[in-house]
């Protein structure tokens, strides 16, 4: 455990509640373990808690987590370095770069049969791309029911913990052969939009997506841990990954480090949901927005794409129908942001997005801090697990000023 000093104006009481309460859902078996970090004015508190698979060795400050949605924020800043150097440009069509998605046909209603189409009323830009209305995602109906829902499952794209790994021409190939659901710009569709953004960095930057994360962001930010696989060298710090059992009321083994999914070299970057990091590696990220573009003497980004990226672009009748998900938040570019004041921790201009796999990341310029909660428990639905939810009230009832 770190503790943070007075003037951070974090009470050092009200974090050692963090860490019991933490302890607790350790302890009750609702996570094996867990890494929380809280920054604020640049001091950095942390505890380490339970154990990186069950009996397994204990929890380190730095283990490695899948940390799944966490990647689309890094993505949206990988893109926004691009349009800084003018190499793209939010409200230009796409087509040049991504052909398998010109000349767009859109269903009639969302209802329709996937033949049943109009012309698309413009073409897609890199803005729907990173605002997620670009007329492809997760429909937000649940069971599915719609024509437009099988189609997406039979091109390889369901919802659900595992995600597409097909090679980045063959990604966007299948994406092509599908109607878009809504008008570019018309609609916000989850997490699609993240996905073909990696490949579209790829081709822009003339490199592989992991390349171009490596020696823009990861590599200048010393996020040395932080990549699309863990090398051999370093399994051993990999978290084993679990999911809840509904049959048994118990977790079960979702992906093992040493033969699971991050052991070797993906087939698809997946700038949706592909990375690993740890809870330093991702503060550093973290820090960079929150400080504008710049951490120390590096800068990644200006001020004013940052400011853009975490200002909410979306409409409520845009968000319609994906409440389940976004909650009172907006969304930026790539991440989410809170617009409204509804409970301790919901700050507007407060910013970030939670992982699948168990992890999540805010950041509220307003107070100067950051919180990263990373552990190996899959959640079992859009809804915040209570360990989330108990971290982040955790989290604002320690500030001291």
């Amino acid at each position: 455990m770190s503790i943070a000093s007075e003037s951070s104006g974090l009470s050092q009481a009200r974090l050692g509640r963090m860490r019991e309460v933490l302890a607790r859902h350790v302890e009750d078996d609702d996570v094996p373990g867990l890494v929380a970090l809280v920054s604020r004015r640049g001091e950095i508190h942390a505890d380490v808690l339970g154990r990186m698979a069950i009996d397994g060795p204990p929890m380190q400050r730095d283990t490695i987590f899948r940390i799944a949605s966490m990647t689309k924020p890094v993505t949206a800043v990988a893109a926004m370095i691009l349009v800084e150097e003018c190499r793209l440009r939010l409200d230009d069509p796409l087509d040049r770069w991504l052909p398998e998605l010109a000349d767009r046909r859109v269903l009639r209603t969302i209802e329709s049969e996937i033949h049943d189409t109009v012309p698309a009323k413009r073409a897609i830009t890199l803005r729907d791309l990173l605002t997620f209305r670009l007329g492809l995602g997760m429909i937000p109906v649940f069971p599915a029911r719609y024509p437009i829902q099988m189609a997406i499952a039979d091109a390889g794209f369901a919802p659900g913990p595992v995600f597409p790994s097909f090679p980045p021409d063959e990604l966007l190939r299948r994406y092509g052969t599908l109607p878009l659901a809504y008008q570019p710009g018309e609609r916000w569709l989850y997490n699609t939009g993240s996905q073909i953004l990696g490949v579209l960095i790829a081709r822009v930057a003339g490199t592989s997506f992991a390349g171009f994360l490596e020696e823009r962001i990861f590599g200048p930010l010393g996020m040395n841990d932080t990549a699309f696989h863990v090398p051999q060298h370093k399994l051993s710090r990999l978290a084993t990954c679990y999911g809840g059992d509904p049959a048994t009321g118990t977790l079960k083994v979702f992906d093992e480090p040493a033969t699971g999914r991050y052991a070797a070299p993906p087939v698809f970057e997946n700038g949706g949901a592909g990375l690993v990091s740890t809870a330093d590696d991702f503060n550093a990220f973290a820090q960079m927005l929150l400080n504008g573009g710049r951490l120390g003497t590096e800068r990644i980004l200006s001020r004013p794409s940052v400011e853009l990226m975490t200002s909410n672009q979306i409409t409520p009748e845009q968000k319609h129908g994906s409440e389940f998900l976004l909650g009172s938040c907006g969304w930026g570019l790539g991440l989410s942001v809170f617009t409204a004041r509804d409970d301790l921790c919901h700050v507007p201009g407060r910013y970030g997005w939670d992982g699948g796999y168990g992890t999540s990341w805010y950041s509220d310029p307003r107070e100067t801090m950051t919180g990263i909660l990373l552990t190996q428990r899959m959640m079992d639905s859009p809804e915040p697990p209570r360990v989330f939810s108990d971290f982040w009230t955790l989290a604002y009832q320690a500030i001291d000023d």
